[in-house]
């Protein structure tokens, strides 16, 4: 299915500009239908500016007003630029003069509104070092006082479907992650595996412990058990040899 140049940035516009469903922007942007409603509610896609789709030739207004009347009607894309220059690219990334003096303010941006990303994936997409990435996200840079965070896709270092691409990337290795951690860290009392008088030895790590009781606490309440256990038994020793 082809799609706009700059999805989301499309999405904001349309949501501004006109009366079209959550529905048929999804269907055109090709977003989910609740991502749309987030724009819509300020919840998602903060910081990014709307591109007029009747600007850069993807729409037409009577495209736009044929939709408004029938909401059951969906949009069609009359150019899509985004389909030009989308091959994989090979070798490094070059960055024309003109474009590499707005290289800090594309890092400030991924840095703000994208933290998860690692500096590896923001070289790959904004075609920067390391140093500068740290300097920027420290606030060390010589000119981080004039840097303004803009959205490296407008700036034109990136396209959007690498920064989805980027972003989907980490966000599905954050979830693997946390959830193999959570499993990790998951409490367990293990089962007492004999019947002998052989003591159970439970890490303190993995111990599901009473509320309000320390380990401490409670090893002090087994040693008084044990201590009153031996005493009880030598009275009864003595009891039986009076006898």
């Amino acid at each position: 299915m082809a799609l706009p140049l700059m999805r989301k940035a499309t999405a904001v516009w349309l949501v501004e500009n006109t009366a079209l469903t959550f529905n048929q922007i999804s269907d055109f942007c090709g977003l989910h239908e609740l991502e749309v409603s987030g724009i819509a509610d300020g919840e998602v896609a903060n910081g990014i500016r709307g591109m007029d789709p009747v600007s850069s030739n993807q729409l037409t207004l009577e495209e736009i007003k044929r939709c408004e009347e029938d909401p059951g009607a969906f949009l069609t894309l009359a150019v899509n630029p985004a389909a030009l220059g989308e091959e994989k690219r090979r070798g490094p990334r070059y960055t024309p003069l003109s474009k590499r003096q707005d290289k800090p303010a594309a890092i400030a941006w991924l840095v703000k509104f994208h933290p998860e990303l690692t500096a590896s994936q923001i070289i790959k997409l904004v075609g920067t070092t390391k140093p500068t990435i740290e300097a920027v996200r420290g606030r060390t840079h010589w000119n981080i006082t004039n840097i303004v965070p803009t959205d490296p896709v407008v700036l034109g270092l990136c396209k959007q479907f690498e920064l989805d691409a980027a972003v989907e990337k980490n966000t599905k290795i954050t979830k693997k992650t946390a959830g193999y951690d959570s499993k990790r860290t998951e409490n367990k009392l293990f089962p007492l595996r004999n019947s002998g008088n052989e003591k159970l030895t439970i890490l303190e790590s993995e111990t599901v412990l009473p509320p309000g009781e320390s380990p401490k606490e409670i090893g002090k309440k087994e040693n008084d058990k044990e201590t009153n256990f031996l005493e009880a038994e030598k009275i009864f020793k003595k009891d039986s040899n009076l006898e």
